[in-house]
């Protein structure tokens, strides 16, 4: 294997320094590169474009390996895959691949009075390449099917901007009705299936604040409620019952929920608990009673059901209390069955409850790290459950599980086409202790006997924000490190939900440092315990685990030998006192509001934009998109241009933007494996594992 070098001749863009003087709280920040922002300049996109340039002359000597790579990842996918069917109504739901398409079919079949569909004619519902065609980006977001089956709410996005254009589609005869709406963020049928309410957002900061009613044949729709709140967002949604319409209003903390019967769409919203600060609730229904998850006399939520008679809070009944050490993050309802959520020790668990007998029942998973995810259980009337399972070695794989029997049949793993086999593949979960004594657990995976006595590549993903667990996942295309030496890491860091709302807690506003500590301790300990060696470290996030990546990199640029930094947040005080900005209000309770001089203090100690310092740096790679509308292009560009000037090494530094998509990268299946290609052949060539031409 051989080390991918520079071209000598090779220099790389210069962008131009416009100072300008950002001033709060006594403090005076020169931005020589604000100008960027600028995106109607066309010296913004020629500097893009340059680094784009660079970036692609720089790589030129591993393009046949990024080839090769490219390749052997598609060779694993089964081109012409389709997912299990779901039933709904009188049809089963399904989509399915055509061999060398982007974009998948979503088709349906509807059943026979004997129960059968298989042999029904396919109906087409959606053929998404139809919609991507002359366009760089396409993506689907709603898909809301009128309960008498007859017409389609959908909603797709054309740029990457996550703005969704909604329209409705006769299934009966194929046309769109005249009816089309922007920026539309959800959306949900009333029983009636002529009544469709839906969210739009605001146009400049992209929060979702209206809730709309459309009635078929009407030119007018009717604003049912605008919130003016700004840290507050809200969608809508129909129980599995369909008994209610559901509009959950939110911010980072607080929430509150109205409801309507769904067979009176004319009717009043109801509020069912006004909001009150830091207490977040969700809402389902089944029968007499509504079923609330809550956070009121715990982080970690408790279970009551109210009478929808007089759902007040004095007619609550708890029937799961708040637990310190079990996070309860969900739940589903069905006729005769409640399935429950719960997170411990960061793995997730599914609890069954029958609710004629309110017996329980644990679904025992044996794998020490594994995710599950819910599936399309549509059907009110079911003794199944559908969900997912996977690890870092088991590919996603479906299960129907019998709620009554307690068995479970296999529906469908992914295929991995090739040599693929699991049993040469090793997972762990381990826990680092951190400064402060708390223990962070790490999942890994391993090609069996990668693990070198002076320790072997290591490639470490972080995230750490918003209360999100960042739970393993079976890929494909990691094969192509683990089969080629490489260890594959994840950091269950505060300021995720790996561990509860607590380990949220106590990794955001103040706190945020124990994020970044965590991350470098981490790191440490994996090369302590003989994983790893500094200078085969890889680290990489993405989004707010971009902003890890920055922040990391400039309290210890010795720990690690390249960093990967995907739409990171990086200019976090500019952004963050732009209250023009998509989220910038809403993510105050999350971050920070710099308006107030301690908040912007925390900031202002770790923001990586404005902490970069004259000393030697990584190799880096920042990857962006021109279309991002949660983290503008302008981020990464402007920290790009600013570490150029800083740095006191001759490691690479690249920057790559995607000119046609948005904050998740390219759409396309295809599109997204040679985006994967280009960074794997970027960090194999830079550690000396590309392989030989």
């Amino acid at each position: 294997m051989a080390k991918a070098d520079k071209p000598s001749s090779l220099l790389p863009p210069v962008a131009a320094k416009q100072p300008k003087a950002l001033s709060r709280h006594g403090e005076t920040r020169i931005d020589d590169y604000f100008w960027l922002r600028d995106k109607d300049d066309p010296a913004t996109l020629a500097y893009l474009q340059a680094e784009n340039a660079y970036a692609e002359a720089f790589t030129q000597p591993t393009k046949a390996f990024e080839d090769k790579l490219f390749e052997e990842m598609k060779a694993r996918i089964k081109e012409d895959d389709s997912s299990v069917p779901y039933r709904l109504g009188g049809y089963y739901y399904y989509s399915r691949f055509e061999k060398g398409s982007q974009y998948p079919l979503l088709c349906r079949k509807a059943i026979a009075a004997d129960g059968r569909w298989q042999e029904s004619a396919e109906q087409l519902l959606l053929d998404i390449n139809q919609l991507a065609k002359g366009k760089p980006f396409m993506a689907v977001g709603e898909f809301e099917v009128s309960p008498d089956g007859q017409l389609l709410a959908y909603s797709t996005d054309s740029t990457g901007f996550r703005q969704y254009r909604l329209q409705i589609k006769n299934l009966q005869t194929g046309k769109l009705l005249p009816f089309k709406r922007e920026r539309v963020t959800s959306a949900a049928w009333a029983m009636d299936g002529r009544t469709l309410f839906y969210t739009t957002e605001d146009k400049q900061t992209k929060r979702s604040n209206q809730l709309w009613r459309h009635r078929l044949g009407q030119v007018e729709d009717r604003l049912i409620h605008e919130e003016r709140d700004e840290r507050f967002g809200m969608d809508v949604f129909l129980t599995r019952s369909e008994g209610y319409l559901v509009q959950q209003i939110s911010s980072h903390v607080t929430s509150e929920i109205r409801y309507l019967k769904a067979d009176r769409p004319n009717g009043r919203w109801k509020v069912l608990a006004r909001r009150k600060a830091e207490v977040q609730y969700n809402l389902d229904h089944h029968g007499e009673d509504f079923y609330i998850r809550i956070n009121d006399t715990g982080r970690n939520y408790r279970l009551v059901k109210a009478p929808v008679a007089d759902p007040a809070r004095a007619n609550w009944q708890e029937l799961l209390p708040e637990r310190a050490d079990v996070m309860l993050e969900g739940l589903d309802l069905f006729k005769h069955f409640l399935v429950v959520h719960e997170r411990v020790k960061g793995l997730n668990q599914l609890v069954i409850t029958d609710l004629r007998s309110q017996q329980s029942h644990a679904v025992a998973f044996d794998e020490p790290a594994y995710s599950l995810g819910t599936e399309a259980n549509a059907e009110w009337d079911s003794t199944v459950y559908r969900y997912s399972y996977e690890s870092m070695t088991t590919p996603d794989t479906v299960y129907d599980y019998d709620m009554v029997a307690r068995s479970q049949v296999l529906m469908k793993r992914r295929p991995v086409l090739g040599d693929f086999d699991p049993s040469r593949y090793q997972t762990e979960r381990i826990w680092i202790t951190a400064r402060d004594g708390v223990s962070v657990p790490i999942s890994l995976v391993y090609r069996k006997g990668s693990r070198l006595k002076d320790g072997a590549p290591l490639w470490l993903e972080g995230y750490g924000a918003y209360g999100i667990p960042n739970d393993v996942y079976f890929s494909g295309n990691r094969l192509s490190l683990l089969d080629r030496g490489m260890i594959y890491a994840v950091a269950h860091i505060r300021g995720g939900g790996d561990l509860g709302e607590k380990w949220h807690d106590a990794g955001k506003m103040a706190e945020k440092i124990h994020t970044f500590h965590d991350f470098i301790d981490c790191a440490e300990g994996l090369i302590k315990q003989g994983y790893t060696r500094s200078d085969r470290l890889v680290i990489e996030g993405g989004s707010a685990g971009g902003l890890l990546m920055g922040a990391v990199s400039n309290m210890r640029p010795d720990l690690f030998r390249l960093v990967v930094s995907e739409v990171p947040f990086l200019d976090v005080l500019t952004t963050m006192l732009d209250a023009s900005l998509p989220l910038t209000v809403g993510e105050y309770e999350e971050w920070g509001n710099p308006n107030k001089k301690a908040e912007y203090g925390w900031m202002r100690a770790y923001s990586p934009y404005d902490n970069l310092a004259a000393q030697p740096y990584p190799t880096i790679l920042v990857k962006t998109s021109l279309n991002d509308s949660q983290v503008m292009y302008w981020e990464p560009a402007k920290y790009v241009a600013k570490l150029r000037t800083l740095k006191t090494d001759t490691n690479p530094l690249l920057l790559v933007t995607n000119m046609g998509a948005g904050h998740g990268g390219a759409s396309g299946r295809f599109d997204r494996i040679k985006e994967i290609a280009f960074d794997y052949a970027f960090v194999l060539g830079q550690l000396g594992l590309a392989d030989k031409a």
